[in-house]
């Protein structure tokens, strides 16, 4: 049985509707789950690959140890949550026992990034960290690789705080207060 022409004219006019109208609706929603991804809290940086070593114009100078420059390395944010009120940054090396290199406290919501800058940039309130300054020291792992795990906080308030605060005694007041987290995590050898 053959049929008619226009028979066939319009079954393929159907068939190419349903199949537009499926990859309309995959389009939706890609765009939605893009949309969704975009809102994410995520860090990244311009001066170091995560996962990958962290260049020497970031280390720290000690003795013969480490001989860097000791600048900050850049770090941009987005997606923060809605009700973000502050950011807490933290450098942290676990491999050394938890060494503090950054503490950066009641970073300004409206901040979503910090340049390199000898020490770290002026923004915020810096805390100790485990080289007894009041700012930031790079890499100088002893030996092996270790990694250094930057984390940025969320906060839903400004802490209560005056330079020079530990990373114990800060962790302790960011703990109820945390809307989000992001995290980056580069390496260093001893060379």
């Amino acid at each position: 049985m053959k049929l008619p022409e226009q028979l066939i004219r319009l079954m393929v006019i159907i068939a190419l509707l349903l199949i537009a109208g499926c990859a309309a609706g995959a389009n939706q929603a890609t765009t939605v789950l893009d949309q969704e991804e975009e809102n994410v809290f995520k860090m990244t940086s311009d001066s170091f690959v995560p996962g990958e070593e962290i260049p020497d114009r970031f280390t720290y100078k000690l003795g013969s140890q480490c001989s860097g420059e000791n600048y900050s390395p850049e770090l941009s944010w987005e997606g923060a949550p809605q009700g973000t009120q502050t950011y807490v940054l933290t450098m942290i090396d676990p491999d050394g026992g938890n060494w503090v290199h950054w503490l950066l406290l009641n970073i300004p919501a409206d901040t979503t990034s910090l340049s390199e800058v000898k020490g770290g940039p002026a923004v915020g309130l810096a805390g100790r960290n485990s080289f007894g300054e009041n700012a930031y020291g790079g890499p100088c792992p002893p030996s092996g690789t270790h990694h250094y795990v930057f984390t940025l906080y969320a906060l839903d308030t400004k802490l209560e705080v005056l330079p020079g605060i530990t990373y114990q005694a800060a962790r302790e007041l960011l703990e109820d207060h945390i809307l989000a987290r992001c995290e980056l995590t580069g390496l260093r050898s001893r060379k």
